[in-house]
């Protein structure tokens, strides 16, 4: 039986790969997405969204989210990163399908509600409309399987301040209501995502096999390539939204660690994941019945490439 999934998600050129990668594999039934505001604004996400779901020939229905952070104030849009349209600018045709009427709050909990237990969460972006389908119905925290998001970082030095990743800082209370709820969240940071280069190799790869798509990868890689080579010095671009993908296929190629996990709201440590080791304690507020999260701390960075590219292939 395939896992049932939803993608939480802002694309963002990182977010399209993680999300075509996830239509290919057979062992997931992706229920449906649902849009935030990130990489671009929720209006461009859900436009995005959309746009790879025709890409892909699939009828899966794509519900609009938030579009501010709960608490802070809205950050800029990082078009350096991904593009004023989200796409690296190649120019892309709008969709001429449509949301679905429900926002993404209620569509995670109609899905929830009608699967328990059955439902994998995957979120690639800021974490508002978890946090919203929490408060709305926080039920559905027992009645998810599992949680796995891209976000957060532990050793590695943060990718907007020296200690907060992007997905996080952008909606800090957000996330930290996602941490301490009553469900089972995997990490995928960028203790591991910076571990893994995608190279337009593999890129040409897919292409040649996977023109349709594979084309359309390429293009949209190359704005996000020129990104990380310039800020990196690195030939190729990190692995970050697929990786969770990967994680709800094959967990097994990540090294795991397990810790409550806490998220500093505001100062300089605003969007810190800050974590307390599995065993330890402490004594000052904050920490009692904080649940344990699974933190990807290693993966087998071979493996997970091949995975995504044999996946696209087939």
């Amino acid at each position: 039986m395939a896992r049932k999934i939803i993608i939480d998600t802002d694309p963002g050129i990182d977010d399209a790969m993680a999300i075509l990668f996830a239509f290919h594999a057979q062992e997931l039934e992706v229920l449906g997405l649902t849009t935030t505001y990130g990489n671009v604004s929720v209006e461009q996400s859900t436009i995005n969204a959309l746009a790879l779901v025709e890409l892909a020939g699939k009828t899966v229905p794509v519900a609009k989210g938030v579009a501010v952070p709960r608490v802070r104030e809205p950050g800029e849009f990082p078009d350096f990163v991904h593009g004023k349209d989200g796409f690296g600018n190649i120019g892309w045709a709008a969709p001429v399908t449509q949301a679905d009427p429900r926002d993404a709050a209620q569509f995670i909990i109609d899905q929830v509600r009608a699967h328990p237990g059955e439902v994998t969460l995957i979120a690639l972006g800021p974490l508002g409309n978890l946090a919203a389908a929490l408060e709305r119905d926080p039920e559905i925290a027992h009645l998810v399987d599992e949680v796995i998001l891209m976000g957060g970082t532990w050793k590695e030095r943060g990718n907007v301040s020296p200690v907060a990743e992007a997905n996080i800082i952008n909606d800090p209370h957000a996330a930290d209501m996602v941490f301490t709820a009553p469900w089972q969240v995997v990490m995928i940071g960028l203790d591991v995502t910076h571990q893994v280069l995608l190279q337009n190799s593999l890129l040409e790869r897919v292409r040649n096999v996977n023109p349709k798509e594979g084309t359309f990868l390429y293009d949209i890689a190359q704005f996000y390539i020129n990104f990380y080579s310039g800020i990196h010095d690195v030939e190729g671009c990190y692995f970050h939204d697929a990786s969770c993908v990967a994680y709800a296929l094959q967990p097994d190629i990540f090294g795991v660690a397990r810790g409550a996990v806490r998220v500093a709201t505001d100062g300089l440590a605003m969007g810190q994941t800050i974590i307390c080791p599995e065993g330890k304690t402490s004594p000052l507020p904050g920490w009692d019945n904080v649940p344990m999260t699974d933190i990807c701390m290693e993966v087998d960075s071979e493996r997970l490439l091949q995975l995504f590219e044999e996946t696209l292939c087939q």
